[in-house]
């Protein structure tokens, strides 16, 4: 790893039914690698792991509460120890009202940690909410998640840690595919390319791919060809910060001809080189491009 770059770490941790779940499934969005129900004590032998692992594992979120017992107060203990090995580490705390706890243990019929079997579930919370007072305290964010949406509370986590989260929030795969072989679902969005000249025609092109240096310039031969790249390219770069703002955390974009081997594959590389933005993690996949 890089040594002016330090190891993030995010812990998430808060009130059982507050939303650590949904916060989990932003982080690892974000391209962090994330674990759930980590005991305190384990963290800083997990990550001195992360710090040898020559920066394969960066960006940690890791979700820790009440559910490790009489190993959770160590919590705070552990924290100091990773902060020694440079690591920037932050708490995030969820918690939300009563009522909603009790009316979301209610809808998933999930037993809260504390429950011993007969105990009522508004004593489990604040039980609960008792046991965490000084996480609480020490937390770096404290977000209540009582009227929020999934949806919402990954907004408001987007917000208020938006500066220890990676800059690049989103994949965008440009996807060749031949219409021949069917439209993939997946797609958010499809171009087709068949009004360009086929390769396919010319003895000399038919058995290359559009990956072909030869392909590639015959594809692009065309004003029309050119004019449409342009296009196409100027039509993305406006749509990425609308997505961004979604937000969205995967875009696929479809580029078909007729067979998948040629035009689209050599617009799909176009789009792979041209695109690029400061939030987005950029892949190229060719589905067709072997049959």
């Amino acid at each position: 790893m890089e040594q002016n770059i330090p190891l993030q770490l995010m812990i998430i941790t808060g009130l059982s039914g507050a939303g650590k779940t949904t916060a989990t499934h932003f982080f690892e969005d974000a391209g962090y690698f994330c674990m759930d129900n980590v005991p305190p004590a384990l963290l800083p032998k997990f990550i001195n792991i992360c710090l040898e692992s020559a920066g394969k594992f960066s960006k940690i979120a890791v979700v820790t509460d009440t559910r490790s017992g009489s190993f959770f107060k160590d919590l705070f203990g552990a924290i100091e120890e990773i902060k020694t090995l440079g690591v920037l580490v932050k708490v995030l705390y969820l918690e939300a009202a009563e009522d909603s706890l009790i009316r979301r243990f209610s809808e998933t019929r999930r037993k809260h940690p504390l429950n011993k079997g007969s105990d009522r579930i508004v004593d489990n919370i604040r039980e609960e909410r008792s046991i965490l007072e000084e996480t609480r305290a020490k937390a770096d964010f404290i977000l209540d998640t009582s009227s929020r949406t999934g949806r919402e509370l990954q907004d408001e986590i987007r917000k208020i840690v938006q500066e220890y989260v990676s800059d690049k929030t989103m994949s965008v795969v440009f996807l060749s595919f031949g219409f021949k072989h069917g439209i993939p679902l997946d797609c958010d969005l499809v171009f087709d390319v068949r009004f360009l000249p086929n390769p396919y025609y010319i003895p000399q092109l038919k058995t290359l791919t559009g990956l072909n240096p030869e392909v590639n310039e015959y594809v692009f031969s065309t004003e029309a060809a050119q004019n449409f790249a342009g296009k196409l390219k100027d039509f993305v770069d406006f749509l990425i910060p609308q997505f961004l703002n979604e937000p969205k955390t995967r875009l696929q974009i479809g580029i078909g001809c007729t067979g998948g081997r040629h035009r689209s594959v050599a617009f799909a590389e176009y789009l792979f080189k041209n695109i690029s933005h400061e939030n987005i993690v950029s892949s190229r996949v060719h589905r067709d491009l072997g049959r």
